[in-house]
């Protein structure tokens, strides 16, 4: 990683109805639209499916990071984020956010060692740890090939 502070950098072009295109140097540009729910197209990227990709999205790679560190191999993250937004004190925002993630763990790997990155991982991811929301991680862990647990299903909430 390189030393911190980093500066992230986004544009916005849109006008008064319909799409509007994100784009950030050396990046593809996103088509984005508010969603159904809110009057939109509901066929683009909506700032609340940004949101939820980007929340999934530093899970695994703080995931990948912790697991390195600590040595713990995996073969797959696939995670599921869901989120709620309703109106609270006036406000509308999320009031819930979910991500529920199987994490596949590599022949021979340590279920405690996979466990403990799973919670270093839910305390220490950048995006998570921004939010007014909190985040909870539903994990289990399970053997490569999914038929069966390695040792016993694991479900965790942070």
């Amino acid at each position: 990683m390189k030393p911190l502070p980093h500066d992230y950098e986004v544009e916005l072009t849109g006008g008064p109805q319909g799409y509007s295109t994100v784009s950030a140097a050396g990046l593809p540009d996103l088509t984005t639209a508010p969603p159904a729910e809110y009057d939109g197209p509901g066929d683009a990227w909506s700032p609340e499916h940004l949101l939820l990709a980007s929340v999934s999205s530093c899970f695994l790679f703080t995931f990948r990071a912790v697991a390195r560190t600590l040595q713990a191999p995996f073969l797959a993250v696939d995670a599921h984020a869901g989120g709620i937004v309703s109106r609270v004190g006036g406000v509308t925002r999320f009031t819930d956010i979910v991500i529920r993630a199987t994490v596949t763990a590599a022949a021979g790997a340590s279920v405690e060692l996979l466990q403990r990155a799973i919670d270093k991982t839910t305390a220490h991811c950048l995006v998570s740890s921004s939010l007014a929301t909190p985040v909870r991680v539903e994990a289990v862990l399970q053997a490569a090939g999914g038929s069966r647990s390695v040792d016993e299903r694991l479900k965790r909430t942070a």
